[in-house]
């Protein structure tokens, strides 16, 4: 079973981070990140007239305006300083040093893996919509809804612990297939609205006779905008997609920016249109729950005026792409978590893999769908908290990197647009908090799970290459015979310094003064950090040759060095240290906390680990 869970674990950071081999056409790529993105065309219509009733047009203008001025500019930006796909979590950790660096990004995690799980669970919810609103489904599954949704998501597990292989393909099929229907859905309701204009006059009569002003309707509208925050779901999948298109480096980004751009305009253009003709053509008690339209608008404008027929091959087709945008959200879940945990030494080594993680988010989604009894309004506010979360870290990322350029004009513009989002997000988290405490669940499993890892991994080597300067070199090669090297924790640095470690190595561990030494430094600028590659310096000082390291961990690089020397040389070496003074329980957190701590016994522990023969083992002496 071990070996089953483990197949595929991925281990090498180049390959994680770069993505595939296979590259596709921008217009391909835009394909799969449409499945989330032009899905919610689904339930987003139905979703709009609930929040803002007739004034659902209008709130839809406001969220396209945000969506072509707001979100598609600032992701053009992040994805010109993002190329391999990183985003604005990436952007944002450059931003913010060390450890504080990495809790802010385990709490934008958190709000993206929110954002992924409710796609997964509202988009399955709806496709149940779509499948027990249709005329044809079989009596036994009406009033199944649960039922439905969970077999659904167990189905979407099923695929992925089977292996998902490629998913481009299928996605522009889907995608072109559930667009043509919507054109075809919309253009029908439009002209059925030319051929009755009486149904434009009623809604003009009702909006008069509930608003008494445009600009009350304006105001309304711009107070109701959050809830169909929905609409503004894709942007953060359309940049994490970048490894996949084709190209080099400036062609990456060229086509990233042209599938965000298309993708917006023809997002927009059915978010107009179908929010116009479902509020004028559905009598709005269809859009609560139990209604004919509930969570399903354009799916019933094709049963009522195309036909069951039709309104069948369109809910199948919703469906599908419903389906696959879970599909999308796990996928991008599975590429999210091995980005950054495993780096930071935040996650156990399976996380590397895709079905043990398959078998964790599933279960989350069974969770999270079971509380929300499968009902799409109901997570409709949860959904739009991780994207609004999401979308404001990519704002105020591309605020602080225009003003780090001194471009003030473009600083002042993406700021603009963080002030909106942040209005957006706050309204939202008010008036539906159930997005925050999702979030907040998932922030605390994040950063529970992620320090307990964090703290069983700290003994690991975490060193994965060494590289030497010309001089730290050429001291390696003049090593023959025994390798002596004494730890020095720099201070002044002076000759005094180092004559009396020298001294005390000779006096406590009776070595002879005529066996040549080493000194190893190392220093600690980021002990937040996991992973190190360790560039070691050669330096001269006082008639002293040293070797001088900076890592995250002081006791990890020595051993590794240690290692690298015995490798190298072909003799075991020997590392003398001084004991130091000092409760241990406080020296292990100053170890797990600044890298630090009680040096020689971590060291000596990390080199047990590391190497299972004691012949072969360094050998560590300390007085």
């Amino acid at each position: 079973m071990r070996s089953w869970l483990l197949q595929g674990l991925q281990t090498d950071r180049r390959q994680i981070e770069h993505g595939p081999h296979v590259k596709h056409p921008w217009w391909r790529v835009m394909c799969l990140t449409g499945v989330d993105y032009f899905s919610t065309l689904g339930y987003q219509p139905g979703i709009a007239a609930l929040a803002a009733g007739f004034l659902s047009p209008l709130a839809t203008l406001f969220l396209v305006v945000l969506t072509l001025l707001g979100a598609l500019p600032v992701y053009r930006r992040v994805a010109a300083e993002s190329p391999y796909g990183q985003g604005s979590i990436a952007m944002l950790e450059k931003l913010v040093p060390q450890w504080w660096g990495k809790l802010f990004v385990l709490v934008l995690l958190g709000f993206a893996a929110t954002d992924f799980v409710i796609t997964m669970t509202l988009s399955a919810a709806d496709a149940t919509a779509h499948v027990l609103e249709n005329p044809f489904v079989p009596d036994f599954l009406a009033g199944q809804r649960m039922i439905v949704t969970l077999v659904l998501l167990a189905l979407l597990g099923g695929v992925f612990l089977m292996g998902f292989g490629e998913a481009i393909g299928i996605a522009v099929l889907l995608v072109f297939v559930y667009l043509g229907l919507n054109a075809i859905v919309v253009t029908t309701a439009i002209v059925h609205v030319l051929e009755a204009p009486h149904v434009v006059v009623d809604w003009k009569r009702a909006l008069g006779a509930d608003f008494s002003s445009p600009l009350v309707m304006v105001g309304l509208s711009l107070l109701v905008m959050p809830k169909l925050a929905l609409g503004l779901s894709g942007f953060e999948t359309g940049v994490a997609v970048m490894p996949v298109v084709r190209g080099d480096i400036p062609d990456r980004i060229k086509g990233t920016r042209r599938l965000l751009t298309v993708a917006a305009l023809i997002m927009s253009v059915f978010l107009i249109f179908s929010s116009f003709v479902t509020t004028v053509l559905i009598p709005h008690g269809e859009f609560e729950e139990g209604g004919k339209a509930s969570g399903r608008a354009l799916a019933y404008l094709a049963h009522g005026y195309l036909g069951n027929w039709f309104g069948t091959v369109y809910d199948v087709s919703t469906i599908a792409i419903l389906w696959f945008a879970g599909a999308s959200a796990m996928a991008g879940l599975i590429n999210l978590v091995p980005r950054y945990l495993p780096r930071y030494g935040m996650a156990p080594e399976w996380t590397g893999a895709v079905r043990p993680l398959v078998l964790v988010f599933s279960a989350i989604a069974f969770g999270i769908t079971v509380i929300f009894d499968a009902d799409v309004e109901a997570q409709g506010g949860a959904y739009a908290t991780g994207v609004l979360v999401v979308m404001l870290s990519a704002a105020v990322a591309v605020t602080l990197s225009a003003r780090r350029k001194r471009q003030r004009k473009a600083a002042a513009g993406f700021g603009l647009i963080a002030a909106v989002l942040a209005y957006t997000l706050v309204d939202n988290v008010i008036k539906r908090p159930d997005g925050v405490k999702i979030a907040s669940f998932f922030i605390v499993a994040i950063i529970g799970t992620s320090l307990i890892s964090r703290a069983t991994r700290s003994m690991e080597l975490r060193v994965t290459e060494v590289r030497l300067d010309p001089l730290a070199e050429e001291y390696v090669n003049e090593a023959c015979g025994e390798v002596h090297v004494i730890a020095n924790e720099p201070h002044a640095r002076d000759q005094a310094e180092y004559n009396d470690k020298v001294r005390e190595t000779w006096l406590n561990h009776r070595l002879r003064s005529s066996e040549p030494v080493m000194f190893v430094e190392v220093s600690v600028p980021d002990a937040s950090e996991f992973e190190t590659e360790l560039h070691v310096r050669g330096e001269e000082r006082y008639g002293h040759k040293i070797l001088r390291i900076e890592s995250s961990a002081v006791p990890n690089s020595i051993a590794a060095l240690l290692l690298y020397l015995r490798d190298r040389t072909g003799s075991v070496p020997h590392i003398y240290f001084h004991w130091g003074e000092g409760n241990p329980v406080v020296a292990m957190l100053r170890y797990l906390v600044f890298g630090g701590g009680d040096v020689p016994p971590v060291t000596r522990e990390v080199l047990r680990q590391a190497e299972p023969d004691p012949e072969r083992r360094p050998h560590v002496h300390v007085g």
